[in-house]
């Protein structure tokens, strides 16, 4: 089967990046280096395995469409959690002590670049893409989401609540993101951007992850349900708002330029299932 290939493919060569950039320990050049190095090779890989198991260009990660593509989904993740953590110090949930650490913002934006690369290719570029195909847009969003959610169950200070959230606001924004834009540069940057501002700009836990200090010098505190505690602002009920939002808008404008896959039938469904 074409799937088990791809997500094969894709998860070894994530996997090998992941263990490189953790293993140079936030070492602020050389995980700038390695994590970017990581996700260039994981794009490579996808589009490898892609040309093999289909036999097309992958068009979804096509290097002409990435600067315009990455560069609207950067400003969507920015305005996303800008909006968040604006909405949390507002009700004193966050504040500002000072300047970070450029240091610790670099080396962020290595680890965040391999790790958004790599998700999106695993979740949107192979599993719901693959499923969509045979189980139409709105099971493939749902079953993607809620399994991007039960991934990060495992993460350190992770709750059941954390990961509905991180289904919602993240499983299915970035799902509808990929749906109405059929390009996967798109949601690389909102998921990037997204995790990039948490701890490179704001400092704060990112899926429950301590890093190192970003450029600013950033603490939350007060009520778990608005700063979102320990597991960080992704399980505030602002992020979820948030998260909602986008995703409605995202998939009005999937429907809007004919982009929602129907449900096959069974025998359709069946032939492609052994393709």
């Amino acid at each position: 089967m074409r799937f088990l290939k791809q997500l094969a493919v894709v998860v070894l060569v994530s996997f090998a990046g992941g263990a490189a950039v953790q293993a140079v320990t936030w070492n602020a050049p050389l995980t700038l280096i390695v994590g970017v190095a990581a996700a260039v090779l994981a794009l490579a890989a996808y589009s490898w395995v892609v040309r093999k198991t289909e036999r097309r260009e992958p068009l979804e990660v096509a290097r002409k469409t990435a600067p315009a593509a990455l560069g609207r989904g950067v400003l969507i993740g920015l305005g996303m959690f800008l909006a968040v953590i604006v909405n949390i110090a507002f009700l004193g949930g966050y504040e500002i002590r000072g300047w970070g650490s450029l240091s610790g913002a670099i080396a962020i934006f290595g680890f965040m670049a391999a790790a958004a690369v790599t998700e999106e290719l695993m979740f949107r570029g192979v599993l719901f893409r693959i499923v969509e195909e045979r189980l139409g847009t709105w099971i493939s969003l749902g079953l993607s989401g809620v399994l991007f959610g039960l991934a990060h169950y495992f993460n350190p200070n992770a709750t059941l609540w954390s990961s509905l959230a991180i289904a919602v606001e993240a499983g299915f924004m970035l799902a509808a993101v990929y749906a109405a834009t059929r390009n996967l540069w798109v949601p690389i940057g909102v998921h990037f951007a997204w995790n990039f501002a948490q701890g490179g700009i704001f400092s704060t836990s990112v899926s429950g992850q301590d890093a190192p200090q970003g450029l600013l010098d950033g603490v939350t505190s007060g009520s778990a349900i608005v700063s979102g505690g320990e597991f960080g602002p992704e399980a505030s009920v602002y992020s979820v708002l948030t998260g909602v939002v986008v995703t409605v808008v995202f998939l009005w404008l999937a429907k809007r330029r004919g982009n929602l896959v129907p449900r096959r039938g069974r025998a359709a469904s069946a032939a492609t299932l052994g393709a």
